[in-house]
């Protein structure tokens, strides 16, 4: 453990935890004599590619070298970032991924590749990567379809924003400017999906820098709007001092699993963001309990109602949040007496509305293992909102469910529901909820001690805080109302539960029997009997438009005799109220072919929902 000259080679750094960053790859790269991380065995096959793809040496062009990088680098991280489960997006890490993914993109096109190139380079990196990392085998269809979905994308971004940019540069280069405005930087970005690293870019290619500041400027604006309408919304307020000197005390135990009447005491009244002492009849305040059955909106719960009450004193509350982690807000307005900190009260959640929240929040984990049975293991959740009645889950899909595979979807959850599966919460180590193979939503934190709910045992496992039935059959019924896109890649799809879903198929009930009581016909033969009544319709309007047009080229004579001299050139001016465009074309054509032998001009105007113009001309002689 010593040098020659007696150094301690073992001994403890002056500054010690210090990352050398002599990782795996630095240390791959000196074993392997190679010049740089890219050369590596993990990396370059995709730089080959890429030289493949383009027709480009590697080693023969500076620039063109630091494209292929790029593209390899990128490729590789993109295909690690969404195989732990990372969809690209407009936000946080989903943002990250897909300005990884377009670099690469717009760099293959900076090599002279036109082509869609993901599909050939991200299985050269998953081919690669997979010996050391099976996981990438195993979400391979996902990741390979949000990434190929996300270059589509991208394609048409590039189509539609390059002419924009291409007008811009042109305007600025005439008008002698150095720079693009922040301004037109921003409306690339904001309406054309351009992400400002690209426009920078770009712009450098046409020798022109960009107005960062007044872009970055324009962007702050749209945030605080963006914030301003997020919290108008909630009526909230974004000063977390008070809450946070109420946190100070402690966290807010949650009693609601078990209890929805608590005996609690006021820990603290927080009214516009300052802590108040006292709150009378007509104030909408936040109040802060020591302990509490109110459930708090998270984990796609909608938060609980219900009462605070005391002797002389009534609050109904409104909205339930965790504004810092750990303390539970009850926003409430006071009804009846005057609240005050330290007093002691009476916390009751409405039963009927947390056992709704809670029947849909089961329907949601079984749509949830109903689309993974449906859509293979790949499918992951990626967003959810349930509350009494109602469910919207959102996942990961690159195209719609098909007529068939919406009635397949709602078929597997209302037998889910019919063999009355048991649902069950266990608190465990979050390697043991994992090792049993239960589901996590990706962005969440969770602690060391987790709660896995259970439906039926392995059939659905996911982490989860909010609130169930005890038993599948509690949910009643569910009815699928609809499917479609939220995002690239993302879909969701929206539910109504229990009575709410029977309140729906009751009204649609009512108006099939009002239909075929209106048709004459059995509410099974519905479908033939509109089928056959628009077949009639059609027929008759095409009778109705074959009439009109004989109509309309019998008066063809009569037209011409009001014709005018004009020049020497003969002059047709009609109005033919309520006539549609292809019918004044047809009048207009016949009339044209009427006055052939002659200079003639013909002047239409018509129209039904909104008027038509034509002017035709005879050939010249």
């Amino acid at each position: 453990s010593r040098a020659k000259d007696d150094f301690d080679v073992l001994r403890p750094l002056p500054k010690p935890n210090i990352d050398t960053g002599m990782g795996l790859e630095r240390v791959a790269y000196l074993m392997q004599g190679k010049d740089n991380l890219y050369e590596i065995d993990q990396i370059f096959p995709v730089i080959e590619k890429a030289a493949e793809l383009s027709g480009k040496r590697y080693g023969a062009d500076h620039d063109d070298d630091v494209r292929m990088r790029v593209v390899a680098d990128h490729v590789r991280s993109g295909l690690m970032l969404m195989t732990d489960g990372v969809t690209p997006g407009n936000e946080a890490r989903g943002y990250v991924l897909r300005r990884l993914l377009r670099r690469s993109v717009r760099a293959m096109r900076l090599l002279g590749v036109h082509d869609p190139v993901l599909p050939e380079l991200l299985p050269v990196s998953k081919a690669l990567m997979e010996e050391s990392y099976p996981e990438i085998a195993t979400e391979w269809a996902r990741t390979s379809s949000s990434a190929y979905a996300e270059e589509e994308s991208f394609r048409r971004t590039l189509t539609a924003g390059t002419q924009i940019f291409d007008v811009a540069v042109t305007q600025a280069k005439e008008a002698g400017a150095s720079e693009l405005g922040g301004d037109q930087a921003f409306q690339l970005h904001d309406t054309y999906g351009f992400p400002i690293d690209l426009t920078l870019e770009m712009a450098a290619e046409a020798g022109l820098a960009v107005d960062r500041a007044e872009f970055t400027r324009l962007m702050g604006e749209q945030k605080a709007r963006a914030k301003a309408d997020a919290r108008a919304k909630k009526g909230g307020t974004v000063n977390t001092a008070a809450y946070r000197t109420l946190r100070d005390a402690g966290e807010t135990p949650f009693l609601g699993y078990t209890d929805l009447d608590v005996t609690s005491r006021v820990r603290g009244i927080v009214a516009n963001g300052q802590l108040v002492t006292n709150a009378l009849p007509g104030d909408v305040v936040e109040v802060i309990l020591d302990e509490t059955p109110f459930y708090a909106e998270a984990g796609g719960q909608d938060a609980d109602a219900g009462v605070l009450t005391a002797p002389g004193l009534q609050l109904e509350v409104l909205d339930v949040q965790r504004p810092v982690q750990g303390l539970v807000v009850h926003k409430a307005v006071v009804n009846e007496g005057e609240l005050v900190t330290g007093a002691e009260i009476r916390a009751e959640v409405d039963p009927g509305a947390r056992f709704g929240a809670s029947q849909a929040h089961t329907a949601t984990h079984v749509v949830n293992a109903a689309l993974r049975q449906l859509l293979g293991a790949a499918t992951h959740q990626a967003g959810s909102y349930n509350k009494p009645g109602y469910l919207r889950f959102d996942f990961n899909a690159h195209e719609a469910l098909s007529p068939t595979m919406r009635s397949e979807l709602e078929g597997i959850v209302n037998e889910a529901v019919r063999d009355d599966f048991g649902v069950t919460a266990t608190e465990m180590p979050l390697a043991q909820a994992k090792a049993l193979g239960a589901q996590a939503m990706f962005g969440e934190k969770y602690g060391d001690v987790v709660r896995m709910v259970e439906l039926n045992g392995a059939w659905s496992r996911e982490l989860c805080g909010g609130t169930h039935v005890r038993s599948t059959a509690q949910i009643g019924l569910v009815d699928l109302i609809g499917e479609g896109s939220v995002g690239s890649g993302i879909r969701r799809v929206e539910a109504l539960v229990s009575t709410d879903a029977f309140t729906q198929f009751a009204s649609e009930r009512a108006l099939v029997s009002t239909l075929a009581d209106t048709l004459k016909t059995q509410p099974d033969q519905l479908v033939d009997r509109v089928e056959r009544l628009l077949g009639q319709l059609k027929a008759a309007e095409k009778q109705i438009a074959d009439l009109r047009q004989r109509e309309l080229l019998g008066n063809l004579d009569a037209l011409v005799a009001h014709a005018v001299q004009v020049g020497g050139v003969t002059f047709v001016a009609a109005t033919l109220p309520g006539v549609s465009a292809g019918d004044v074309r047809t009048v207009a054509i016949g009339l044209r072919d009427k006055l052939a032998a002659q200079a003639a001009v013909i002047a239409l105007v018509g129209g039904q929902a909104k008027p038509v113009l034509l002017v035709a001309t005879t050939a010249p002689a």
